[in-house]
């Protein structure tokens, strides 16, 4: 099984300028339209189904509101066998830490 990191906001900037890297926003469509610091969006009730679009990227960077949800997908993600050569990490305390 491979496990998950919690990492800050300036981690996931520069994370995200790695190759192969990419965020991953598992709010719901309408908040990510809202608000969003980049990457894809992949609602969590969506992530099972939606793995194969991740396969390519070697860190997974999991963000949700307050990570809560990003800490379940990251989980999933950890226990998925096709992830366990990934770095994968989510965002402590979401992206309410961005808006303010």
């Amino acid at each position: 099984m491979n496990t998950y990191h919690d990492i800050s906001l300036s981690e996931v900037e520069t994370m995200a300028q790695q190759p192969l890297a990419v965020i991953v926003d598992v709010r719901e469509p309408w908040e990510f339209e809202e608000f969003n610091i980049g990457g894809i969006n992949i609602p969590l009730a969506d992530i099972r189904e939606r793995r194969p679009e991740l396969h390519h990227y070697q860190t997974l960077i999991v963000v949700c509101t307050n990570g809560t949800r990003s800490r379940v997908a990251a989980k999933d993600y950890g226990r998925a066998e096709e992830f366990q050569h990934k770095h994968i990490c989510h965002l402590k305390g979401g992206i309410l830490e961005v808006e303010d």
